[in-house]
């Protein structure tokens, strides 16, 4: 292999990528997502500025996505917390939990998603969709909602898909001090809206010391959604250097 295309690999290994050069665009991904208000001051230990918390809301998600390009057949679950940046309202994304080896190694390298490993499904029982997420061999969460009980407002539904997203981007450098350490962002803005309903909803926590979604306890659920899209991610932009600030 020549030097030029060594600085032409996208990843490693060289001869078998970990996932593919492909800008993904998902068919048919499905959210549950559950909208809670939890304890204040834990949310402010979490959130990094120059984020700031307005009001203490967290999204719990679930998404399926049976058919992605170059990453196939998947699900993640995650806590997303409200946030605000420079006036812009969005939202901060603490963890993921995949069940992907590509879709976490494209996520952290290519991107910026707090990816980690963790077994999510999402499903219908009887009346009710169910979404789980189980951490290793133990249950960390919980969601329910009664299925398709009241059609949403298809400019609400995209609002929540299209939300800004924030995350912090880290590279550590040969020396062990980091490379990179910035606050990115980015935003969906291809989706197309397929259904989306809303109904009752419950989540229940568990506590995990390695996947501790609990310690953001749901003290209120204030909303639920269940969305069925097709859309294409955005690549994430930097918007704020913690190495220089």
């Amino acid at each position: 292999m020549q030097k030029e295309d060594v600085a032409r690999l996208f990843t490693t290994p060289v001869d078998s990528p970990a996932y593919a050069p492909a800008r993904y665009r998902f068919t048919n991904r499905e959210y549950l997502n559950i909208y809670y208000r939890t304890d204040p001051e834990m949310v402010r230990r979490l959130v990094p500025e120059p984020l700031t918390v307005t009001d203490p809301i967290v999204r719990f998600e679930i998404m399926r996505m049976p058919d992605t390009t170059g990453l196939g057949d998947y699900t993640e679950a995650g806590q997303l917390i409200a946030v605000e940046h420079e006036g812009e309202k969005g939202e901060f994304n603490l963890a993921m939990y995949v069940d992907s080896v590509p879709a976490i190694s494209s996520g952290r390298e290519y991107s910026a998603y707090p990816k980690k490993s963790g077994s999510p499904t999402l499903y219908v029982d009887s009346d009710t969709l169910v979404g789980t997420l189980d951490y290793g061999t133990l249950r960390v969460a919980t969601a329910t909602m009664g299925y398709k009980h009241y059609a949403m407002d298809q400019a609400e539904a995209r609002a929540q898909v299209c939300s800004p997203n924030f995350m912090v981007k880290t590279i550590p450098d040969y020396d062990g001090n980091l490379r990179v350490c910035d606050l990115v962002r980015t935003r969906i803005t291809d989706v197309t809206v397929k259904s989306a309903y809303t109904a009752p909803a419950r989540l229940e926590l568990f506590a995990h010391a390695m996947a501790p979604l609990a310690d953001l306890p749901v003290l209120e659920v204030v909303g639920a959604s269940h969305i069925l899209t097709d859309l294409t991610l955005s690549p994430v932009e930097p918007v704020f250097d913690y190495l220089t600030a």
